[in-house]
C-alpha cells in the first residue's frame, strides 16, 4: 500500500514538473539562449531568435513577465490584404492612364486654341483634368504603398511563423489557421565590468493547423523582438 500511495506522488509530481516547464518556458528559452552567447554561438543563437542580438551576461534575472496572450493567427488576414491591395492596384491603373490621356489631350487643344475665348475654355478644361490626373495619381501611389506595407508585413509574419514551426517551406502556411502565443519578458543582465542592463525580450509561439487535410502544425517559443530598457 505504502509503496503505491509512494508511485502515485511521484507521478504527481513529474506531472507538476512537466505542467511548470509548461506554464514558463521564457526561462528555459532565455537560459539556453544566453547560454549561447556565452560560447559565442551564433549559429545556435540564430535558431532561437528572429532577429539575435549578443547578452554576454556573466548573470541574469528575470524582473518580470507578462501574462501569456492567445490570439487568433494573423497571416491568412494579413495575406488577403495583400492580394486584395494588389487587385486594387492593377485596377487602378488603366484609370490612372485614362487620366493621363485626357489631361495630355487636354494640353494639345489649349496649345491649338487660337482665340481668348477658345484659350480659356481650353485652359479651364486642362485645369480640371490637371486635377483629375493628379488626384488619380495620388490615389495610385498611396494604393502603391498600402500594397507594399501589407506585402512586407505578410511577409515578415511568414518568416516568423517559419520561424517557430521548424518546418522548412510549407507552401501553404499563409493558409493555416491557430493560434499565437504570446509573452513578453524582461530582464536585468550583469557583466563582467560590473554593469547592468535590462532587456524587454518578446516571445512567441504558434499553434497551427491545415484544415483541409487535419494536420496540426505545433510551434516552438522563439524570441521575436529585443528592446533595451
Amino acid at each position: 500500500m505504502r509503496r503505491k500511495s509512494l508511485i502515485v506522488w511521484g507521478v504527481i509530481l513529474v506531472l507538476f514538473s512537466l505542467q511548470s516547464c509548461k506554464s514558463k518556458p521564457e526561462q528555459t528559452l532565455l537560459k539556453s539562449y544566453i547560454h549561447a552567447c556565452n560560447l559565442n554561438d551564433v549559429s545556435t543563437m540564430s535558431t532561437m531568435a528572429v532577429d539575435p542580438i549578443k547578452i554576454d551576461a556573466e548573470s541574469w534575472t528575470i524582473t518580470k513577465v507578462s501574462e501569456e496572450k492567445i490570439e487568433p493567427a494573423t497571416l491568412p488576414d494579413l495575406n488577403k490584404a495583400e492580394l486584395d491591395l494588389a487587385k486594387q492596384r492593377d485596377a487602378h491603373i488603366p484609370v490612372t492612364l485614362d487620366a493621363k490621356d485626357e489631361l495630355d489631350l487636354a494640353k494639345d487643344e489649349y496649345n491649338s486654341a487660337r482665340t481668348s475665348a477658345a484659350k480659356a475654355a481650353a485652359k479651364a478644361k486642362m485645369d480640371a483634368a490637371q486635377k483629375k490626373y493628379d488626384d488619380e495619381y495620388k490615389l495610385h501611389q498611396d494604393l502603391i504603398k498600402q500594397y507594399n506595407d501589407a506585402k512586407a508585413a505578410a511577409a515578415k509574419e511568414e518568416e516568423i511563423t517559419t520561424f517557430s514551426l521548424g518546418a522548412g517551406q510549407l507552401p501553404n502556411i499563409r493558409d493555416l489557421k491557430g493560434e499565437v502565443h504570446s509573452k513578453d519578458v524582461e530582464i536585468q543582465a550583469k557583466f563582467k565590468d560590473g554593469s547592468a542592463k535590462n532587456y524587454r525580450i518578446m516571445t512567441r509561439m504558434y499553434r497551427l493547423k491545415d484544415e483541409a487535410v487535419n494536420v496540426a502544425h505545433p510551434g516552438r517559443w522563439i524570441i521575436t523582438k529585443f528592446e533595451q530598457l
